[in-house]
């Protein structure tokens, strides 16, 4: 292992132990239930990815953590793949999570959930609705002697290792994302806008010490515009969050708002908050949410490598059959289906063009592999098994990965008008693919590559 990546292992390592150790305060804060030995949570939260990575694509946020049930219904059908969490923060709403422990979010980062960690601590000083109870706070407003509001700097540092303690008891290992939630407020109050401002730069400090990464949730008028506000006219006054969460309910699943201008935070940096909270039912379970588009990081998937360089990827896969009266199938198409089987270990002999003997005794191994009758021909049908072939994780927009091109392939080969470049990027394309192809079959046409899906893609139904 190389010295940096096992760095970087130990410091995970070390982070989840420390996290564990401190669960047991944590736990009666959140009304979770610790689990019963050290070594039990450590094994739960240590394999755990960074979240929410790079992510295009939509996610809710709800003030309860869900129960698991309802978590893989809305994996299955509905088209979000990442979920705001409260995990931190005397203000907020629903201090008692009695679903939220360290076995939950290992279980949602395995399934493919992208969490987003939120924290409602003490609020601006102008805001109406705070203090919520009798035990928290408003940050300071006095400018104290220097005029830099000391007084709000410590609480906002003070804030963010509150917020890391409760990251790490969780699992919610070190470079993930933490979000401060800061209600609207009215900015044109000065004292109130930079003690606000002076807050969020010392809770930003305090996560980059951390290891962490700061985003900041706010209405798009007030805590936000202020923040850009400070970004363009005082760049040096103070820590700007790395990533920025727009609440404006405009209905616009982007990342935009006329509040603010357009490249801060660019690209990759911004979520929006475009619709606040309403009923939606996914798979049977009914949860009232508001909606976000996500726009973080780069969704590039690095290009794959097959057989030394053999192209498994085309716009059409047509069918394939014995050379006859001087016809004979295309060898880049035949040097793919070598290369796919070879990989399957289903054909060992030379990667060439010519479609002969061996190729074909193992395209009836594959069709009696399948369950299919013995023929010599391979087809549409049989391009799709082919492809995909594997592992069959839950798919929808905004997925990235290998996956996700051998559903593009696949898609290709069940309709060869779809024409789909094979990004890796779950995109816009791929989506409305799918739910034709969903359609056809007479499927729920959610464009979500789900159970039922993946099941008819694997025995080659178009």
């Amino acid at each position: 292992m190389r010295p940096a990546r096992l760095r970087a292992l130990l410091a995970i390592v070390l982070s989840t132990l420390l996290g564990v150790a401190l669960l047991g305060a944590f736990s009666q804060e959140t009304g979770t239930d610790a689990p019963v030995t050290v070594r039990a949570a450590a094994e739960e939260t240590a394999a755990n990815p960074v979240t929410p990575r790079n992510f295009r694509g939509y996610g809710f946020d709800q003030c309860h953590t869900q129960e698991q049930a309802t978590m893989d219904k809305w994996l299955q059908h509905s088209p979000f793949l990442a979920v705001g969490i409260y995990i931190s923060g005397d203000s907020r709403a629903c201090r008692e999570q009695p679903n939220l422990t360290p076995r939950w979010v290992a279980t949602q980062l395995r399934k493919g959930w992208r969490l987003l960690p939120i924290t409602l601590g003490p609020q601006a000083s102008c805001q109406p609705r705070f203090p919520r109870y009798n035990d928290d706070f408003k940050i300071s407003a006095k400018p104290g002697a220097s005029g830099r509001y000391s007084t709000a700097r410590k609480m906002g540092a003070t804030e963010a290792r509150k917020t890391v303690r409760a990251a790490k008891a969780l699992g919610i290992v070190p470079r993930s994302t933490l979000w401060y939630d800061l209600e609207g407020f009215d900015a044109r109050n000065t004292h109130c806008r930079e003690s606000a401002l002076a807050f969020l730069s010392a809770y930003t400090r305090q996560l980059h010490d951390l290891d962490y990464v700061s985003g900041v949730y706010s209405s798009a008028g007030s805590g936000i515009k202020a923040l850009d506000d400070a970004r363009v006219h005082r760049p040096n006054a103070f820590v700007l969050p790395d990533r920025i969460w727009i609440a404006r309910w405009d209905g616009v699943a982007n990342t935009s708002t006329s509040y603010i201008r357009e490249d801060g935070w660019r690209p990759g940096n911004r979520v929006k908050q475009y619709q606040g909270g309403h009923d939606e039912v996914w798979g049977g379970a009914r949860i009232n949410i508001d909606r976000n588009f996500l726009a973080l990081g780069n969704s590039k998937v690095p290009q794959e490598t097959h057989c030394n360089g053999v192209n498994i990827s085309f716009a059409q896969y047509q069918a394939l059959r014995r050379p006859a009266n001087g016809v004979s199938p295309p060898p880049s198409k035949v040097r793919a289906l070598k290369c796919l089987l070879k990989e399957k270990r289903m054909f060992s002999g030379e990667i060439t063009g010519d479609y002969g003997p061996r190729v074909i005794a193992a395209v009836n191994a594959w069709h009696a592999k399948l369950g299919f009758g013995p023929s010599d021909n391979w087809s549409r049908r049989d391009w799709m098994t082919l492809l995909v072939y594997g592992a069959r994780p839950i798919l929808k927009f905004g997925s990235a990965g290998v996956y996700v091109r051998r559903i593009q392939r696949a898609l290709n080969a069940a309709n060869p008008a779809n024409k789909l470049v094979m990004t890796g990027v779950y995109d816009g394309r791929t989506h409305t693919a799918m739910r034709k192809y969903q359609a056809k079959l007479k499927l729920p046409a959610s464009g979500v590559t789900n159970g039922i899906t993946w099941a008819k893609l694997r025995v080659g139904k178009y």
